[in-house]
C-alpha cells in the first residue's frame, strides 16, 4: 500500500473478528516501532505483547476498549532513560513512546492489520496487573487484529480542517 493511502485509510478499529494476526505481521509492526526515531536515540520504549486469553482478560479488566482484538500491545517507556530538554520542563518519554506507537499503527495498516490507540485506563493499575518494572511508565495500549464485518471508521473520520487552519508560515 502506498504511504499516503496508509495514512488516508488507517482508522481506529472498534470491532475485531477475533482471528489472531500472523507472527510475520506482528514482527513487521514491532520492527516499525523499533525503527522509530527517539530523542538522542535513547530508545527508551518497551513493548509488551499480550495474546493469551489469561492476559487479555487482564486488559479487559483495565479498559472496556479492547473491542475483541486478539493482540494488544502495551507501550511503555523507561522514565530513567529519557532526554530532558532545555528549560528542564519536558522530557522525551511520552513523545518518543508516541512516535513508536504511531509507527506501529501505520505499519499495521500497511500489512492489512487494523489497530486502535487506547488510552482509557489507569496506567498505575496496568503496571500492577502486569508486574511491570517501577522505572517504566505506560503510555498506551494498541489493539491489533482484523476488522469484523460491519467495522469501519467513525462517521467523522474524513472530516479534516483545511490545511490553512492548522498551518502558519512565519
Amino acid at each position: 500500500m502506498e504511504f499516503m493511502d496508509v495514512l488516508k485509510n488507517r482508522y481506529s478499529c472498534k470491532k475485531y473478528d477475533g482471528i489472531q494476526i500472523t507472527k510475520e505481521e506482528l514482527e513487521v509492526i514491532l520492527e516499525a516501532g523499533r525503527l522509530a526515531p527517539t530523542a538522542k536515540n535513547n530508545q527508551e520504549q518497551h513493548i509488551y505483547v499480550v495474546q493469551s486469553a489469561e492476559e487479555l482478560a487482564k486488559i479487559d479488566s483495565l479498559t472496556p476498549c479492547r473491542y475483541g482484538a486478539p493482540t494488544v500491545l502495551i507501550v511503555a517507556f523507561d522514565k530513567n532513560n529519557t532526554f530532558t530538554y532545555p528549560g528542564q520542563k519536558y522530557d522525551s518519554g511520552i513523545e518518543d513512546a508516541a512516535i513508536v506507537t504511531t509507527h506501529m499503527l501505520l505499519a499495521a495498516k500497511s500489512v492489512g492489520v487494523e489497530s486502535c490507540w487506547v488510552n482509557f485506563f489507569d496506567p498505575d493499575k496496568v503496571k500492577e496487573a502486569f508486574n511491570l518494572p517501577e522505572n517504566e511508565d505506560v503510555l498506551t495500549f494498541v489493539d491489533l487484529g482484523y476488522a469484523a464485518d460491519g467495522a469501519g471508521p467513525l462517521a467523522n473520520h474524513d472530516s479534516r480542517k483545511p490545511l490553512a487552519d492548522t498551518v502558519s508560515y512565519l
